[in-house]
């Protein structure tokens, strides 16, 4: 988080010092910034991930009462791409701090492989499962922006907030299972573009779950003893997205 931190502050000390650098031209919509609430809608793309802890060693009983010990690891192998749509309202705080809703919905698919390092016959190879995991999360964003001041037709800023989720794509019948609501911290960077007939907004951040999202009750559930050693295999699960939004208002 301090590296993402020493990232931040470096951008903007290179955008500061372009922008001191530039002359002076004439401003496209001037007086924007000075309404007190104003709309918008935002589109962009995202990749996802999950941090697991896994459980390690666990004991499992077989259909004829005999006990063996079973290692199975999961991880998210890549980091999977998604979409997200929504629309924004902006309230204007002073001069340089915003205060931004951001209801959205994210869309997307989360790969996962889980690898058995105990099979029942020792000859045989480590054998591997996998899950696609659909993803539907409704999201209500609530960030707090720090901008500086407006130079010609652009302005950088730094936002932070949370965004709390409702997962709506959660299945009964698979290895692990996520919970229905999560919190998301958000930290990031963007800048506004001042265009003829709106402003355009790019804007980069991180997310990071707060929560543990992993529905620990579901491995319980489940009744196929060969399927219950991969969805006991975790113990603790935090979403994770590097979120790319383009903001039109």
């Amino acid at each position: 988080m301090k590296r993402i931190a020493y990232i931040i502050i470096l951008l903007l000390t290179l955008i500061g010092n372009s922008v001191s650098a530039q002359q002076r031209k004439v401003q496209n919509r001037p007086y924007t910034d000075l309404r007190p609430f104003h709309l918008g809608i935002l589109v962009g793309t995202h990749l996802q991930d999950l941090e697991f802890m896994n459980a390690g060693p666990q004991i499992i009983t077989s259909e004829d009462g005999s006990t063996i010990e079973s290692i199975v690891t999961v991880d998210q192998d890549r980091w999977d791409p998604g979409f997200q749509v929504g629309v924004l309202g902006e309230l204007r705080l002073h001069e340089n701090f915003q205060f931004r809703i951001a209801p959205a919905m994210y869309f997307g698919t989360r790969h996962m492989t889980f690898r058995n390092h105990t099979p029942d016959l020792a000859t045989n190879p480590t054998i591997e499962e996998y899950q696609e995991m659909k993803t539907a999360y409704i999201s209500c964003a609530l960030d707090l922006i720090f901008a500086a001041p407006r130079f010609n037709n652009h302005r950088p800023y730094m936002m932070a907030g949370i965004n709390p989720v409702i997962n709506l794509s959660a299945k009964d019948n698979d290895y692990i299972k996520l919970k229905r609501f999560d919190t998301f911290l958000e930290l990031g960077l963007g800048c506004d573009f001042y265009l003829p007939f709106f402003k355009a907004r790019p804007e980069l951040k991180f997310m990071y779950g707060l929560s543990n999202c992993l529905d620990t009750g579901h491995a319980d559930q489940v009744r196929d003893r060969y399927m219950k050693r991969f969805a006991k295999s975790v113990n603790e699960a935090h979403s994770k997205m590097i979120v790319l939004t383009l903001y039109f208002e």
